[in-house]
């Protein structure tokens, strides 16, 4: 039986929905298509980060474990 993940880490998995699709920021509402979420985990959440290019709000996602 053949896994569709190939690999990759649930962490993976989860930044690469985010990334999926065009990110629009709340503050300035730029439509940032070519930024990626950066991941930092305490052990107990997981972070997605990524910064607006146009204006420099951080935007956050945190998931608990």
């Amino acid at each position: 039986m053949s896994s569709s993940h190939s690999g990759r880490s649930a962490f993976e998995r989860l930044r690469a929905r985010l990334d999926e699709r065009p990110h629009a920021c709340e503050e300035c509402g730029f439509v940032d298509d070519a930024g990626e979420w950066e991941a930092v985990t305490t052990g107990a959440t997981v972070e997605y980060r990524r910064e607006c290019p146009s204006c420099g709000t951080e935007h956050l996602r945190q998931y608990r474990l």
